[in-house]
């Protein structure tokens, strides 16, 4: 099925997937070796956002949830920068960030198989399988870690499969709702270790030790018992 309905609409969607997340990847990579400044890494992920805005919106294989190509533009790009940084910064946790994603990849999976989505469903089951073969050497205590390279690949890899999928939901709420659901804990430590950070006066790009990870720790649970309450 998935060769048989392989068509530009779906090249375009393959191409927005991989070829941002790709470039990402290695200024992730980069980072990771030489420890770029944040502006860098932001003009990087806005580029990146750009790209996949420009190849979804113009080829007309993503939503229009506001009716404009601007806006609808503007949406995805804002969509993918921050879900990079949300899978950037919730990389924080042994294991925390790589079974999150595979369990919101297996989940998205499920919802396109559902909606004969099947490019989606496809990449969805890929990088659902990477991040858990992962998992088995970054688990607490981790041999190896993501870094900036593998957060970002992924950041916009989801960021890019859950906006252009088309959920089957009963309501346009709810349809807007599900994508961001897919992502929710990822989001939710993002908001609060921003908003925490703000309200300190600090740098929201400052690290720290107010992730919900470590708020999860200082309540008393282990560090596997955190990972798994926040898969």
């Amino acid at each position: 099925s998935l060769v048989s309905n392989f068509t530009r609409d779906t090249f375009w969607l393959a191409s927005s997937a991989l070829l941002p997340a790709l470039f990402l990847g290695i200024i992730g990579l980069f980072d990771d070796l030489k420890n770029l400044p944040t502006w860098p890494r932001f003009i990087a992920q806005s580029a990146a956002g750009l790209i996949t805005a420009l190849l979804l919106v113009s080829n007309n294989t993503v939503g229009t949830p506001t009716g404009s190509k601007f806006f609808d533009g503007l949406i995805t790009v804002f969509w993918v920068v921050g879900i990079c940084n949300s899978i950037n910064f919730f990389d924080n946790l042994d294991g925390g960030a790589a079974g999150t994603v595979a369990i919101s990849s297996i989940a998205l999976a499920i919802l396109a198989l559902n909606g004969d989505q099947y490019l989606i469903a496809a990449l969805s089951t890929v990088t659902a399988g990477a991040t858990l073969g992962f998992l088995v050497w970054n688990k607490s205590p981790a041999k190896i870690y993501m870094g900036d390279a593998g957060a970002l690949f992924l950041g916009v890899l989801l960021a890019t499969l859950t906006v252009r999928f088309e959920p089957n939901a009963q309501t346009q709420i709810g349809s807007y709702l599900i994508p961001i659901l897919l992502l929710a804990i990822p989001i939710l430590d993002t908001t609060v270790a921003v908003l925490s950070r703000v309200r300190r006066h600090l740098s929201p790009f400052q690290g720290g030790q107010d992730h919900l990870s470590h708020r999860l720790i200082r309540a008393g649970l282990s560090r596997k018992q955190a990972a798994f309450s926040l898969w």
